[in-house]
């Protein structure tokens, strides 16, 4: 693709002619006291949700239909559906009545399901654009997860595709990839919160160390490559967490949640939000603490996070919200394959630990300048830390000899703002929709390697002094800048079809200032060589990527959909200074360039079934990973650097079976049959490395599978859960075997079945379950530095039970 392209395509839309006219509804939806309503839901019963009451009860919208049906829908109030034929500005005013009763849980279940539950976006949410874009939706108190240990398998069951790393039962960090990008802290993606990166530094570190208290959120996006355009560049994609909204009802609402589970887990969650005249609030406090699985793998989490809102008027309304985590958990290590085979859950590190502290700040500026104009304004900001302490060595199986220990500290202190302004305008009597935004993102980091202490207490100090000649020894600063532009337009060619051409300029200035030691002793302990190396670089790089989408809806049931994008991944300051004695750095790494494609179909039919279909391809130049390599020494070491151009390619789908309407009928039950299932492909295509062009890539499971029913009578919910994820490879040599450091290697197959239910009475909520219910050994990753290196098993049989209180 390239601008010419572009401009054609742009140049066809704008000129196309529209036969279809324009007109507004609008109106004011109130209660029977004539109070006006804020927050209700209005849907197109065709496309799904269109707008939303603001403050005053008031709502308007832009339509070319000449026959609509209306669903206005508020949890306290009764359904009300208006259906108007449009040949003209048509106002509607609504009144809703309060339900004459409470609600058992399936059929507030139900309410949410038929009418409420949108597992895709919308075209158009606020200031962003999604139309032709792979979207899913995980509204997460329907996933019926343990929430409280953020396990990610059930709360992301039915996002095709992922993979995932299941090494703790706490859920203090997440690692999802897919599609064969590495699933090692969420890297491959832009995260955000509230529409805000959360990550150590967006370009330069993209690793999520923080991932926010799943009993907090309301829902999680997840937009698939072509979110290139307007969240950056990664090949995953976006990850957006959609914290809870304060209580619009209530001038205050408190639940709290304790949960106690197997391996002395205990947590607690409380929060508190309301509204009271302009102002709205939401506010949580976390703490988590536990023995984990194994030992040596003790932790505690303290996680606070607060929202406040002010409505200016029906136009204007500022937010501000802070996070704060603090977590200590000591980190039992990794295990080679005859390790893991002799006992998977064995731990011969007794001095590692790990410590994140993290701080994100974001005030928002919302703006409607007209029914048409849409502005937002982000100016968000970190302070953090993460400090890694242990004795790590390329043989795993090595007893710590109790020594001085490896230090690794990182500073993370970057601030940015985000500004996007969406149109909806009017070309040749063809509506469209144009949005442009504009990011800057400063960051100014810090990372050091040394001597830790020779004791087995989490002191996260450097002891140079005590140990001058420890070989490990950096420091380095990294001032990176990133600056973009980025725009899309939605061109309507008529009511059913569109397509969505889009760009994302980026300036990308990335630098590390620093030194490194080299220390060499004989045999006898004395020092022969010692001396420090600078080591500067600096990377700057400006570029264009571009993106096209197309959506089709030839009728209410079925949406065709495809989009193209361009992506990059620049090298991260990981990629080329942190010293690891489980793998080398090639020095002539560079960044990575590709392309992500997907078609697919999607809709709802009758409420009988919701799927989701498609193929996709990703395309890598000049992919990072790991091979195996021998040195002019003799030795033979793991080495990361480019590895060549790959490959990966299959079909995805998803199917939700609404078995209650089909063989039931009755809103006393909620009956669902769910399928997950991806089965993918890869091939490494071009490559200077001996022995690579042709194997398969790393992290590309064939089979990717979830499954599973949910059953509810009343207020009873409960669901099974069955995962298989097929064998994988782990470098580009496609190895089986292990090496000493258990790096390399395969991934077994697994499988795991997983059963949750909960009760709700009155204001009591009781939620229990039980995980890994056969109880099989398995692993999901080989991790080449910290919490390993080596072998990470994943967690084996364990419990729960989670009593909320609202009041």
């Amino acid at each position: 693709m390239n601008i010419k392209n572009f401009s054609i395509l742009s140049l066809l839309c704008l000129f196309s002619i529209s036969l279809a006219a324009q007109q507004k509804i609008s109106g004011t939806v109130t209660a029977a006291n004539n109070t006006p309503i804020a927050n209700v839901d209005i849907y197109d019963k065709v496309s799904g949700k269109i707008t939303t009451t603001n403050t005053d009860g008031y709502y308007e919208f832009i339509t070319e239909k000449e026959n609509i049906t209306l669903v206005f829908f508020s949890f306290e109030y009764e359904v009300v559906e208006k259906a108007i034929v449009v040949n003209k500005e048509v106002v509607l005013n609504v009144r809703l009545n309060a339900l004459g009763e409470q609600l058992s849980e399936v059929e507030l279940n139900i309410r949410k399901t038929k009418v409420f539950a949108l597992k895709r976006l919308k075209d158009v949410e606020e200031t962003a654009i999604y139309a032709g874009k792979k979207t899913e939706v995980v509204l997460v108190e329907q996933s019926m997860a343990n929430l409280a240990s953020n396990n990610a398998r059930q709360i992301y069951s039915q996002v095709v595709g992922l993979n995932i790393y299941q090494n703790d039962d706490a859920g203090l960090q997440l690692n999802i990839g897919g599609r064969g990008l590495d699933p090692n802290r969420t890297a491959n993606f832009n995260t955000r919160q509230n529409g805000y990166d959360i990550s150590a530094d967006v370009l330069g570190y993209p690793e999520s160390y923080y991932s926010p208290a799943a009993e907090g959120l309301q829902e999680i996006q997840i937009i698939r490559g072509a979110a290139s355009l307007q969240y950056g560049t990664q090949f995953g994609g976006l990850v957006n967490f959609v914290m809870k909204k304060p209580n619009e009802a209530k001038p205050i609402e408190l639940i709290t949640r304790n949960t106690i589970g197997s391996n002395n887990l205990y947590t607690n969650f409380t929060s508190v939000s309301g509204t009271v005249d302009k102002w709205s609030y939401y506010s949580f406090f976390n703490y988590k603490k536990g023995d984990g699985f194994r030992p040596n793998s003790e932790f505690e989490s303290k996680n606070a996070y607060a929202h406040i809102g002010y409505q200016f008027n029906e136009n204007t309304k500022l937010e501000a919200e802070v996070t704060y985590l603090r977590y200590l958990a000591k980190q039992a290590g990794g295990l080679t394959d005859a390790m893991f085979a002799e006992n998977p859950f064995q731990s011969n590190r007794e001095r590692n630990w790990f410590q994140v502290d993290w701080l994100l700040y974001n005030l928002k500026f919302s703006h409607r300048f007209s029914e048409n104009t849409n502005f937002t304004f982000n100016a968000f900001g970190l302070k953090a830390s993460r400090n890694a302490l242990g004795f790590r060595t390329n043989r795993v199986n090595q007893i710590d000899p109790g020594t001085e220990r490896d230090l690794i500290k990182g500073d993370f202190n970057n601030f940015g703002f985000e500004a996007r302004l969406l149109n909806k305008y009017e070309v040749f009597g063809k509506k469209s929709t144009f949005l442009v935004g504009t990011k800057f993102y400063k960051a100014d980091n810090t990372s050091a390697q040394g001597p830790g202490s020779e004791g087995s207490d989490p002191n996260f100090e450097f002891q140079l002094d005590d140990f001058p000649n420890y070989q490990n020894q950096s420091a380095y600063e990294y001032p990176n800048l990133n600056m973009a532009v980025f725009g899309e337009n939605i061109f309507y060619l008529n009511d059913k079809l569109s397509i969505t051409p889009g760009f994302r300029f980026e300036h990308i200035k990335t630098e590390s200032d620093g030194f490194f030691k080299r220390i060499n002793t004989d045999a006898a302990g004395n020092v022969i060589l010692n001396e420090t190396v600078d080591n500067s670089e600096v990377r700057e790089r400006s570029f264009v990527l571009f993106g096209l989408g197309a959506s089709y809806k030839p009728s209410d049931a079925l949406e065709i959909y495809g989009n193209a994008s361009q992506n990059y991944r620049s090298v991260t300051f990981t990629d080329i200074s942190i010293i690891n004695p489980a793998f080398a750095i090639s020095p002539d790494i560079d960044d990575e360039k590709g392309m992500t494609i997907d078609f697919g179909l999607r809709g709802n039919y009758n409420n009988i079934v919701s799927y989701d279909v498609g193929a996709f391809g990703l395309f890598y130049n000049n992919r990072i990973g790991f091979i195996q390599r021998a040195f002019p020494d003799g030795s033979v070491k793991t080495e990361r650097g480019n590895i060549g151009d790959a490959v990966m390619y299959g079909f995805e789908g998803l199917l939700d079976f609404n078995l209650n309407e089909i063989f039931i009928k009755n809103n006393d039950y909620s009956f669902n049959y769910f399928i997950n299932a991806a089965v993918t492909d890869s091939e490494y295509t071009k490559t200077q490395e001996n022995g690579v062009e042709g194997n398969k890539v790393e992290f590309v499971p064939n089979v990717n599978l979830k499954t599973g029913v949910r059953f509810g009578y009343k207020n009873f919910l409960s669901s099974i859960q069955y995962s298989y994820i097929s064998q994988q490879f782990t470098d580009a040599s496609n190895a089986v075997e292990s090496n000493l450091g258990g790096v390399i290697g395969e991934i077994p197959a697994y499988d795991i079945l997983d059963i949750s239910m909960s009760y709700t009475y009155k204001n009591f909520k009781l939620e229990a379950g039980i995980n890994n219910v056969l109880d099989n050994n398995y692993f999901t990753r080989r991790a080449t530095g910290y919490p390993g290196p080596g072998i990470i098993p994943s967690v084996n049989r364990n419990f729960y039970t989670t009593l909320q209180v609202k009041f």
